[in-house]
């Protein structure tokens, strides 16, 4: 897959979660088994939500980047990026903290982490 395409399907993962994060976290954190029981877990997600916005405005614009040294570096960035998000959302699956749907967020992130992988082996 090209670039453009790649870092367009990649801004608009990221961009749909943090929409989904910042406008309905009562409704996308119990899916996931997360209680939000308190206006500061209230913030908490809508502050998550700008990270994830800001790597899906990153990725849309830099979706015309050319094979080269800079196409590398953020292609080596979004795959540690993704790498942490397996990390942290394993973990949370593992201790119990994710239930129900979070299953999906370790092979999501496990997903996004081939798929940053094989594009940084294109560039």
């Amino acid at each position: 897959m090209n670039n453009r395409i790649f870092l367009t399907i990649h801004s608009a993962i990221y961009v749909v979660f943090a929409l989904a994060l910042f406008f309905m976290p009562q409704t996308v954190w119990p899916m996931y088994g997360v209680e939000l029981n308190d206006k500061y877990a209230f913030f908490l997600s809508q502050h998550t939500s700008i990270f994830l916005g800001g790597i899906g405005v990153i990725s849309y614009q830099l979706r015309d980047i050319e094979v080269g040294q800079l196409a590398k570096k953020l292609f080596f960035a979004l795959l540690i990026s993704n790498i942490v998000g397996v990390v942290i959302t394993l973990y949370a699956g593992i201790t119990g903290i994710f239930t129900g749907f979070g299953w999906s967020d370790p092979a999501f992130f496990t997903l996004l982490s081939v798929m940053s992988y094989l594009q940084l082996k294109k560039q």
